[in-house]
């Protein structure tokens, strides 16, 4: 029987998707709540996918199985369709709404699914889209897409708001750490928006 609450972080190599798996633990540690993790890097210096395993209060080991992920945070919308498959039903995914351009497209000619269609594919789930990094740069700086997407999850997250912003606080680069809890408030804000229209569709 499945226990805890289980997180798939998902991206591009590049996009800060351990530090935002590294978050989560330490506001796990703040909490003194248990918490399992495990990455998967693959190709991440040259562009390919990242995912981090998050599991809070789980007692198993650190994988997530597919069809079992209570959230999936996704730094790229290729990327929440390629991991959607882990979700299980009744979960939520938060993506960020930009998509980079795999290698292979260009290398071996592979079709590319059109946003409009990834969208469709994905509006089945419990889905919200999150314009990372227009938000991140409004906050200070594109590199806080990350933080972002953890603000815009934060309210599905089993957290205390105030645990997840000092593990952001502790985490990130001394000289950015007023851009990146500003860059959270600001994802926060956009989840709490984009849960509403959820609600009154």
């Amino acid at each position: 029987m499945k226990t805890g609450y289980d997180i798939l972080i998902v991206g591009i190599g590049g996009q800060g998707t351990i530090l935002a798996s590294n978050i989560l633990g330490e506001a796990c540690l703040i909490e003194g709540r248990p918490v399992k993790g495990a990455e998967t890097h693959g190709m991440a210096q040259r562009g390919g996918s990242v995912e981090s395993h998050i599991r809070i209060d789980g007692r198993f080991g650190p994988l997530i199985a597919p069809g079992t992920a209570d959230l999936i945070i996704s730094f790229d919308l290729l990327e929440a369709l390629r991991y959607a498959h882990y979700l299980k039903a009744g979960g939520e995914i938060f993506t960020n709404c930009a998509m980079v351009i795999p290698t292979s497209v260009y290398t071996q000619g592979v079709q590319l699914p059109e946003e409009a269609e990834i969208r469709k594919r994905l509006d089945h789930q419990n889905t919200c889209y999150i314009e990372a990094d227009r938000l991140a740069q409004e906050a200070g700086s594109i590199l806080s897409r990350n933080v972002v997407m953890m603000g815009a999850a934060s309210g599905s997250i089993p957290l205390g708001n105030e645990s997840l912003r000092a593990a952001v606080a502790k985490l990130v680069p001394p000289k950015t750490v007023d851009v990146n809890l500003k860059a959270y408030d600001i994802g926060r804000d956009a989840g709490r928006e984009c849960g509403k229209s959820h609600r009154s569709a």
